[in-house]
């Protein structure tokens, strides 16, 4: 895989991790939720669902500027649909994300343009959409590759 934004994740105790971005951000407490988890943080669906609402909320923004428009800000509410799949496991089968504007439509004469573009900025949520292959190693404590 090319260069592009990496974390890591270590367990603090059961299904708790500390999220590394590196030594510009602070520490993200993870946690599954209640009952597996102890809901003390974010899971891993909402943290899925919170990276294509904003990539697309920041997409919008990025649109809005190369049409030199202004909405008054904007907010966004995301739903993530979780369901059983033919083995019984769960599976994300569709995420919604709802856009809001501050201001009116007419008073973004370029709304259209907008619109039209946004959602192709958007790296995260085009991504998901495309489905995403995912390599996955395991390496045990001295460091040699399992499986």
């Amino acid at each position: 895989m090319g260069p592009g934004p990496s974390i890591t994740i270590t367990q603090i105790e059961g299904y708790k991790f500390a999220v590394d971005f590196g030594s510009v951000l602070p520490q993200l407490l993870v946690d599954e939720a209640v009952p597996i988890g102890d809901g003390a943080g974010p899971f891993p669906e909402q943290l899925l669902v919170t990276a294509v609402a904003n990539c697309l909320c920041a997409s919008f923004v990025f649109a809005l500027a190369k049409f030199k428009q202004e909405a008054g800000g904007i907010r966004a509410e995301a739903h993530c649909a979780v369901t059983r799949n033919a083995e019984n496991r769960l599976r994300i089968t569709g995420i919604t994300v709802s856009i809001s504007l501050a201001a009116h439509a007419e008073a973004v004469p370029r709304i259209d343009r907008v619109l039209e573009q946004f959602q192709r900025f958007c790296t995260v949520s085009e991504s998901v959409q495309a489905g995403i292959p995912v390599a996955v190693t395991v390496r045990d404590g001295t460091g040699t590759l399992l499986g």
